[in-house]
């Protein structure tokens, strides 16, 4: 990997990152709703609603408290939250993990399924299972996955019992070690399910479609001409295949996580879902701001590894 390459990269980064600190900030602050109101109630005292303004220095013109902002999170102090109470670092910290379990493995089982079912409908392009599939798939990415998610708690968790309907861990039979490493994975199943289904067939599509067209280039017939195998005809392919796939899975983290702010408040999975809605309803900006920031930096990292790993599956792109 150039160095030059990645230098590049980095520097398209920063002034990206500054910009959304910039947008998020201002967005955030004109929207309607006032967070003193929202913390002492609209009939409170005049006097009291100016202490908790010039306490959290909402009293401040916005330009001031912009530069102010801008100055503390590059020194990584994202401010205090005005309902909690502590430092949004640690409450971020506390939610942070679930959500990236959550999304994290909805990412590995789209990606990984997906490229197994795009291979594996190829190779029967327009047979029964390849119509039943694409059919399937087509249904996935067009349902909404909130109502897909109700329906799954409705017929699934509720109605089956295969599944719990909400939380991380059964509360009632507290667990360690092993045991409760199962409990997680039988509460994570059925979110992870939801939250991949989109993407998982956006892939396989994607997949199926690139490796036809590349079954029908000159170079396949070349390796086929050459005696090799059917697996390594397919090997030969899958990798100017993976191409755009590589481009749409990490240009769709942003997506999967605003569909895990759905999915978690449905199955009341303890991530940033049910934090963001509890700081949107009290007007809690330091909070907004921190899930804001760090969902969009999330986003801008997977750009960056996808860009590093385009260029590692396609050389030429090195040194364009």
């Amino acid at each position: 990997m150039s160095v030059r390459y990645l230098a590049r990269r980095l520097a398209l980064a920063v002034p990206t990152a500054i910009g959304i600190v910039v947008v998020a900030f201002l967005v955030i602050h004109l929207a309607p709703g006032d967070p003193v109101l929202a913390l002492s109630g609209e009939h409170g005292d005049a006097a009291y609603h100016a202490f908790i303004r010039a306490k959290f220095g909402l009293d401040r013109p916005l330009p001031i408290q912009l530069l102010t902002y801008l100055g503390a999170v590059f020194t990584g102090d994202l401010g205090v939250s005005f309902v909690h109470g502590r430092p949004v670092t640690q409450v971020l910290a506390e939610r942070v993990a679930p959500t990236v379990l959550l999304t994290a493995t909805a990412l590995l089982v789209s990606s990984l399924a997906g490229v197994a079912f795009g291979v594996f409908t190829a190779q029967r392009a327009h047979r029964p299972t390849d119509v039943a599939v694409r059919s399937a798939a087509l249904l996935g990415y067009g349902t909404p996955v909130f109502w897909l998610a109700q329906l799954a708690v409705l017929t699934l968790a509720v109605g089956a019992g295969l599944f719990p309907v909400q939380g991380m861990t059964n509360p009632r039979a507290p667990s360690t070690g092993l045991r409760h490493m199962l409990d997680v994975m039988h509460h994570l199943t059925l979110p992870v399910l939801i939250l991949a289904a989109g993407e998982l067939a956006l892939t396989t599509r994607l997949v199926r479609s690139g490796l036809l067209d590349a079954m029908a280039t000159d170079y396949v017939r070349t390796a086929r001409a050459k005696g090799l195998s059917t697996g390594g005809v397919l090997r030969h392919a899958m990798r100017n295949t993976l191409l755009p796939v590589v481009t749409i899975i990490g240009g769709r983290l942003g997506m999967l996580l605003s569909g895990a702010v759905l999915v978690e408040t449905v199955f009341a999975w303890p991530g940033l879902g049910g934090l963001l809605l509890s700081s949107v309803q009290s007007r809690d900006y330091p909070v907004l701001l921190g899930i804001f920031l760090l969902v969009s930096w999330a986003v801008i990292a997977a750009n960056l590894i996808t860009d590093l790993t385009y260029a590692w599956l396609d050389p030429r792109l090195r040194d364009a």
